[in-house]
């Protein structure tokens, strides 16, 4: 169910915000974040200076960590205050942030991509397909690269036991599984997890109770749900071509929250709904969203 039309260009970067019972997500071209209460069916939305990609929570009920395209920002919100975090990739603008979750350490983890966002909002077309990196970053804004090479980096989710992390390559039509350790943050030992599947692209994912990852297909329509040892077990169609993350959330975290875009495939393929928030209901809840730990 289409639960907010909001004509997103490219929506991403789903997140459920449990203390405020709402779900935020991004407009990465129109430089936008959203923020929709579903009890009382609030939207509301902010203007940034510059292309919005990913969100997460803290240990600061008032405060977001906001990865745009240069740089890692804290957010409050409430009254729209934001302060510079972390600049790790320094190479604005050709190179962006793109996807990005804390981790059960209390680090960041966000990658980056080729730019393809103008000035004005407008896409780029990709000329360089490899020069994305994946960062760690820890609490006092120092960062560690931990892999070269990715075309466009998607999916950050981590087991229900903490001890692997997933993550992706869109152009690769790949989502590697490495090892975790949740005591140092660390990974190691990359391997192929859910690759070359046909239904378009592996985007954004989250992770239910039950180990399995949801990856929002773009270009393929759906989101499919695949299980701790990489088989499909269940495909949602989706009325949408551009599907882009997805997060639980809900009271129960019984609520997938879904995000797609209306530029792109959906714009050439005259889809109506296509750039909104959709919503839907599943047996197995989701893992609660970990949060970037700022405090000492």
């Amino acid at each position: 169910m289409c639960v907010v039309p909001a004509g997103d260009w490219t929506g991403e970067g789903a997140v459920w915000h449990a203390d405020e019972n709402a779900v935020y997500w991004v407009d990465i071209n129109r430089f936008l974040i959203h923020r929709f209460d579903p009890a009382s069916r609030n939207l509301r939305t902010w203007f940034f200076d510059e292309p919005v990609t990913a969100i997460g929570l803290t240990d600061r009920a008032d405060t977001l960590i906001v990865a745009t395209g240069s740089k890692i920002i804290l957010w409050q919100p409430g009254n729209d205050a934001r302060a510079d975090f972390a600049n790790p990739h320094r190479n604005w603008p050709k190179e962006r942030f793109n996807d990005g979750r804390p981790d059960p350490a209390g680090n960041f983890w966000a990658g980056t991509m080729q730019n393809n966002v103008g000035v004005e909002g407008g896409d780029v077309p990709l000329t360089e397909r490899a020069i994305g990196r994946l960062f760690r970053i820890a609490r006092d804004g120092t960062s560690t690269v931990e892999k070269i090479g990715i075309g466009i980096s998607n999916t950050f989710c981590w087991s229900p036991d903490k001890r692997r992390f997933y993550t992706g390559d869109t152009l690769a039509n790949a989502i590697n599984v490495w090892d975790y350790d949740a005591r140092t943050g660390t990974i190691a030992n990359e391997r192929p997890f859910f690759v070359g599947f046909d239904r378009g692209s592996p985007d954004g994912s989250a992770m239910d109770r039950d180990g399995c990852l949801w990856n929002a297909r773009y270009a393929g329509a759906c989101v499919v749900r695949v299980a701790p040892d990489g088989r499909v077990d269940r495909i949602v169609e989706m009325p949408v071509s551009a599907v882009t993350t997805c997060a639980f959330g809900g009271p129960q975290l019984k609520a997938l929250y879904i995000t797609t875009a209306g530029g792109g495939v959906g714009q050439a393929k005259g889809e109506r709904l296509a750039g909104g928030l959709f919503s839907l209901a599943v047996d197995v809840p989701g893992l609660p969203e970990n949060r970037f730990r700022l405090g000492a």
